[in-house]
């Protein structure tokens, strides 16, 4: 009874199990021969696509007002998104990028005359600009949002995939003009250069699936600790 259950459930573990495939040339990807070694990259490959950063709740920012030092200061914006300054009043910050809030600041601010106002905001720190990583991930969390952030990337900033983690059943879960939209992404296809690494933006959820013949084959050796070792030197 235990050599047939051994090697039922063999067949099912090896019938889940991904399998490594070389990495080729394909149109998201070019396979350099070790002779010729990685070409150093120009210029523009070292920045990443334009993403502004968004001033959030919660968010430290620190605003400059030239010539006018008393105005000058850091703040953080409330947990509805607003920030208070003397002479410009409340004003909304949320979801503008730093150039647009501090136009908004000399707006206020010429309003209550302040000759010909210069406002530079930078943002200070942000807990705003976060992606939520959940599911079979070594450590899942909040983590905050650069714009280089991509799938491989979050993941790794979670510690990486967990031992239960099917690397062919990644979520990104994200909100597009107010729908809900999911995608489904392959992280050993990613890997290969099958295609593009997904960019990742604020609010971004990503959920790391479960694999059910991982977690089937702990248990059971943990069962059976007569042939956990045959069954572990096969499956490595």
């Amino acid at each position: 009874m235990r050599r047939f259950s051994g090697a039922l459930i063999l067949t099912a573990l090896t019938a889940g199990c991904a399998h490594n495939e070389p990495i080729v040339s394909s149109g998201q990807l070019t396979v350099v021969p070790d002779t010729r070694g990685l070409p150093a990259p120009e210029r523009q490959d070292l920045t990443a696509q334009d993403r502004p950063s968004l001033v959030g709740p919660l968010d430290t920012i620190q605003v400059d007002v030239f010539n006018v030092p008393d105005l000058s200061r850091e703040l953080q914006v409330d947990a509805s998104g607003r920030i208070a300054m003397p002479l410009a009043g409340t004003i909304d910050a949320r979801g503008r990028t730093s150039q647009e809030l501090s136009k908004a600041i000399e707006q206020a601010l010429r309003g209550r005359y302040v000759r010909n106002p210069e406002v530079t905001v930078n943002i200070r720190s942000s807990v705003s600009q976060v992606v939520t990583i959940d599911g079979q991930v070594a450590e899942p969390g909040l983590y905050p949002v650069t714009n280089q952030m991509t799938l491989l990337r979050a993941i790794a900033s979670a510690k990486g995939l967990s031992e239960f983690a099917r690397q062919e059943d990644v979520v990104i879960l994200r909100t597009v003009a107010g729908h809900r939209m999911a995608g489904l992404y392959d992280v050993a296809a990613i890997r290969r250069g099958a295609y593009a690494d997904p960019a990742i933006y604020a609010n971004d959820v990503i959920v790391v699936g479960d694999s059910p013949q991982r977690r089937l084959f702990r248990d059971f050796v943990s069962l059976s600790p007569i042939i956990a070792a045959p069954l572990i030197a096969i499956l490595q």
